[in-house]
């Protein structure tokens, strides 16, 4: 029977490090023997805070004034802004990817979350817009779905994303209507009949098009939403379908009075927005995409009524409060695979990793250097997160971060059966197997241009001689047990792990080998003979179907 009853005890290594591995996308040695001396609500309530920002918004601020500009990025002292706004872009990109390098909790990785379920692309409007629609996605990570449906409806990026800038009384535009009930909140199911689905019909889609109609985009960004302190659209009431719309028996026939002013748009926004919210469906939709982005992709019967439908009505009576459940579920014997008795994990170990997760996870594994946002703007935003990490290492991996082909997202969150195994296939798999070599020569390592530089580079001697991480680098069996500790989401038995070590790291030859040629290594710094075996182990280990999975 899979329980949500939470884990008793001290996590212990193997289960911080799977914890840390599926909430953030900052994956330190540090922060997992933090979390190893901690129990299961006292680790995940560590990750649910929202830290600050590194920096508020892409390094361009006015230093005279407080919160974020809502016109234009301002030079650093001695800094040229770009021009163009498909480079400003680019820092935007870079920014938020930054951010979620170093965020230590869950904040960015439920922000990508929400991303993928009201998914736009990051060139569908201004840069600022776009920055915008992030900012709001980051607001929402932890606090309340309902809300953030209602303000998804007026984000300026969104708004052009799906069409509803064009959705006028006259020529009503269903776009963003549909995608509001099957991508966002209620979810399709089977459908049943001609324009008759489970939860919602066609009729539904022109009733719900009419409500939405006169939302348009703000381009000056002069208007915010009082909650949030964001930019956001404006209404044109004269744009906008003032008769009443009554809806399906999917929603008990519910008409909704058409506003007579302005200011009344919103009312019927928000009764609109009621309306939906009151089937139980749309919390058990949202449950089961939380299911699969943070557990697994099979929902079988019994995780349906032990895990999706207890969590789903939570979520329900606590007023869509996103931060209760997740808690609940992180927390919970079933994520840590601790509710039967079966010795083949399904949960530990049983999803592939994004490029995403894959990429930031080993750069703040390593500590790889970042340069600084201000006194190297370029280097950070253009040749680093652009260039090396968004163009280089993401895209050719399956990953067009911010630039999605598909309305429903990036397929490997959604796509079935397959769901995270997505992240394999033809076209994806040399990209991803060159990872750790692209790591360690600081360039592409496939395709046309394979000495293109990713502008990160690991120096794995430098790093095993002063990272701190080993107890011994000299001894070679301790180094090879700790390497893959916290590499590989599993204790390997003893014959997987001779392999590593013995095969790959010592060449079958005697232990004693290593130790001399690595306080050999200490005493002249000729780094020639530690090196090749370093770097034929971490090949090994990243390479292994073991470290594709977490």
């Amino acid at each position: 029977m899979a329980s949500l009853a939470p884990l008793s005890g001290s996590l212990g290594h193997r289960r911080a490090a799977h914890l840390l591995r599926r909430a953030s996308y900052r994956y330190t040695k540090a922060k997992v023997d933090q979390l190893a001396g901690m129990s299961a609500d006292q680790a995940v309530a560590s990750l649910l805070v929202t830290p600050a920002l590194q920096i508020a918004q892409p390094v361009y601020d006015n230093p005279g004034t407080t919160g974020v500009e809502n016109t234009t990025w301002i030079n650093p002292p001695g800094q040229t802004l770009p021009a163009e706004d498909f480079v400003l872009r680019r820092y935007v990109m870079g920014w938020w990817v930054n951010e979620a390098l170093h965020d230590p909790g869950i904040s960015h990785k439920m922000a990508f979350f929400l991303h993928q379920h009201m998914i736009v692309t990051a060139n569908t409007y201004g840069n600022t817009h776009f920055f915008d629609y992030l900012s709001l996605m980051r607001w929402a990570s932890l606090g309340n779905f309902k809300k953030l449906a209602t303000k998804i409806v007026t984000d300026n990026t969104m708004l052009i994303y799906l069409n509803n800038h064009q959705n006028t009384k006259t020529n009503p535009n269903e776009n963003f209507a549909r995608e509001f009930f099957e991508l966002f909140t209620i979810g399709k199911g089977p459908q049943i009949g001609d324009g008759d689905y489970t939860n919602y019909t066609e009729g539904d889609i022109e009733q719900a098009a009419r409500v939405f109609t006169g939302f348009r985009a703000r381009n000056n960004r002069d208007q915010s939403d009082p909650e949030t302190g964001i930019p956001r659209g404006i209404v044109q009431f004269n744009q906008h379908d003032t008769g009443s719309k009554t809806f399906s028996s999917k929603f008990n026939g519910t008409t909704i009075a058409g506003a007579t002013n302005a200011n009344g748009m919103w009312t019927e926004l928000d009764n609109f927005v009621n309306m939906v919210f009151a089937q139980p469906e749309v919390s058990r939709n949202f449950v089961r995409r939380l299911y699969r982005w943070f557990v697994n992709r099979n929902i079988t019967p019994e995780i349906e009524t032990d895990i999706i439908e207890p969590l789903a009505t939570a979520f329900r009576t606590g007023n869509y409060e996103i931060k209760p459940i997740v808690q609940q579920l992180l927390q919970s014997q079933h994520f840590f695979d601790a509710d039967d008795s079966d010795n083949a994990d399904e949960i530990v170990g049983g999803m592939i990793k994004s490029p995403l997760e894959m990429t930031l996870q080993m750069i703040s594994f390593f500590g790889l250097p970042i340069p600084s946002p201000t006194a190297n703007p370029r280097g950070h935003y253009e040749q680093l997160y652009s260039t090396g990490i968004i163009q280089r290492l993401l895209m050719p991996a399956g990953l067009p971060i911010f630039f999605s082909n598909d309305v429903a997202g990036y397929p490997g969150y959604y796509q079935e059966p397959e769901y995270s195994r997505q992240w394999f296939n033809s076209s994806t798999i040399i990209p991803r197997y060159k990872f750790p070599k692209q790591l360690l020569t600081g360039r592409m390592e496939h395709g046309a241009t394979p000495t293109a530089s990713i502008f990160l580079q690991l120096n794995i001697v430098t790093w095993v001689r002063n990272s701190g991480f080993f107890s011994d680098p000299s001894d070679p069996y301790a180094l090879v047990q700790e390497l893959i500790e916290y590499l590989l989401p599993e204790t390997l038995d003893s014959d997987r792990f001779n392999y590593f070590y013995n095969d790959v790291f010592l060449d079958n030859l005697p232990a004693a080998d290593w130790t001399y040629e690595w306080q050999n290594y200490l005493s002249t710094n000729n780094l020639t003979e530690v090196k090749i075996p370093l770097e034929k182990l971490l090949n090994a280990i990243m390479y292994s179907p073991e470290f594709q999975t977490f």
